[in-house]
């Protein structure tokens, strides 16, 4: 272990001390938590850290990191499914599956540049304790659909099993899909069971120019009515697609509205002419191929074409932060009519994913004195007729400290979510007040 971090043997106090604990399998995590509940110490749960700006800071006196605890343990490609430890890297899932042409389905995001971290850093434990899914989201399902059982270290110090390597031996309440997307907050990811899928052999994506984001919203809705089987759609202003790395999208000038289809290259070169020549009707067009489309689709994923993508510090202004990144998940129908109401008072840029299902708004500091906290709830007062939800993904600590980064939950569902939080951590030692403050 590193210079400052304490082996298992370690007293309380040396804990406390600590700057990172970095047990290398279950055992040594199981001390670690168990060492921490004696004491009431809160930890400060990551993989890799590089989602460490999404949710509340969390005000631990130690870090947990399970980088260390890595590794594939189990992998049949013919029966599709892998078992990895927790901090297994991302990148070395992705590697493996390549060899069989294999893949999540669901196309986790590398988020760690948004966050200030490094590229291929994350971890798969990080993926599901946070269930991340990228633009094949809508088509394939959330990374909770694909997961098949979890071992986990609750904040009473007690491993738990739920599921089994194959459906049919998944009995009893399915805990792997309430620990998926608590952020480490009701317990420790140490093993995760997953599916994965064969890698599509071809891919096209069909680029049409200058539309604004209403009439691309038509366009999905077209192509989801038709035969194409699309399998992502996205939208980017102008300013978006400059920033791409792909020259037809980055050079078009213009705002550009994507579909990609995938599948066997004779079928999908049948489907993206007949998508094209559809689309065509409607404006200019372009296509790319499958190496340009897996550029894209990998930037639309990990956020590379938002607004201060790399900035490891957001800029100030007036001592808060001039730039703050939220993520509308809402019914493609409503998504336009709530952030043209937010365009109207603030300044902004909009991109679109999963069909329009989530819109991401990068917005410049309230105006007219108005405080980052009023600015919240006016946008979430906005979305509460849609039955959606807004998440402040990035900002400064500052204001992560002062505003609710996840959407406030409803009296009923906020006391439910309190007494499953007491029931896995009754002393609130894992991330607490990551999602909710108190929580």
């Amino acid at each position: 272990m590193g210079e400052n971090c304490p082996t298992l043997n370690s007293t309380v106090s040396e804990i406390e001390m600590a700057e990172t604990i970095t047990p290398k399998n279950e055992s040594e995590l199981t001390d670690a938590v168990k060492t921490a509940l004696a004491d009431k110490t809160p930890l400060a749960i990551s993989g890799a850290d590089t989602k460490g700006g999404l949710g509340h800071p969390v005000l631990a006196k130690a870090s947990l990191s399970l980088g260390a605890h890595s590794g594939i343990t189990y992998y049949e490609p013919d029966e599709l499914v892998m078992e990895a430890s927790s901090g297994t890297p991302l990148s070395e899932i992705d590697a493996a599956l390549l060899e069989h042409n294999q893949q999540l389905a669901f196309e986790p995001p590398d988020f760690g540049p948004l966050f200030g971290a490094g590229p291929d850093l994350g971890t798969i434990g990080g993926v599901y304790s946070c269930n991340l899914s990228g633009p094949r989201r809508p088509f394939a399902g959330a990374a909770r659909d694909h997961i098949l059982a979890i071992r986990c270290v609750s904040g009473r110090g007690e491993v738990f099993v739920s599921g089994g390597r194959v459906v049919k031996n998944v009995t009893g309440y399915d805990m792997s899909k309430l620990v998926t997307g608590s952020y480490g907050t009701l317990a420790v990811l140490s093993q995760v069971t997953f599916k994965v899928l064969p890698r599509a052999r071809s891919a096209r994506t069909i680029l049409v120019f200058g539309q604004k984001p209403d009439e691309a919203l038509g366009e999905y809705g077209l192509a989801l009515e038709g035969l194409w089987e699309i399998s992502g759609a996205a939208y980017l202003e102008a300013k978006g697609a400059a920033r791409s790395g792909v020259d037809y999208v980055s050079r078009s000038g213009r705002a550009v509205t994507a579909m990609r289809l995938e599948g066997a290259p004779g079928a999908v070169a049948e489907r993206a002419a007949g998508l094209r020549k559809t689309l065509s009707e409607f404006s200019e067009t372009e296509e790319l191929h499958t190496h340009n489309s897996q550029i894209f689709w990998r930037e639309i994923a990990d956020g590379s074409l938002l607004p201060n993508h790399d900035d490891t510090l957001l800029p100030k202004h007036d001592g808060q932060s001039s730039e703050t990144l939220w993520r509308f998940s809402m019914p493609p129908g409503e998504v336009m009519l709530v952030i043209d109401r937010i365009l109207r008072r603030y300044r902004g840029e909009v991109q679109l994913d999963w069909a329009g299902g989530i819109a991401w708004l990068a917005l410049d500091a309230p105006i007219d004195g108005e405080s980052i906290t009023s600015m919240a709830e006016r946008m979430r007062r906005y979305a509460v007729p849609t039955g959606g939800n807004i998440t402040l993904f990035r900002a400064s600590e500052d204001v992560r400290s002062e505003v609710d980064v996840f959407h406030p939950e409803p009296a009923p569902l906020a006391a439910l979510s309190k007494r499953i939080k007491n029931n896995f951590d009754p002393e609130h030692i894992l991330n607490p007040g990551r999602m909710f403050k108190g929580v």
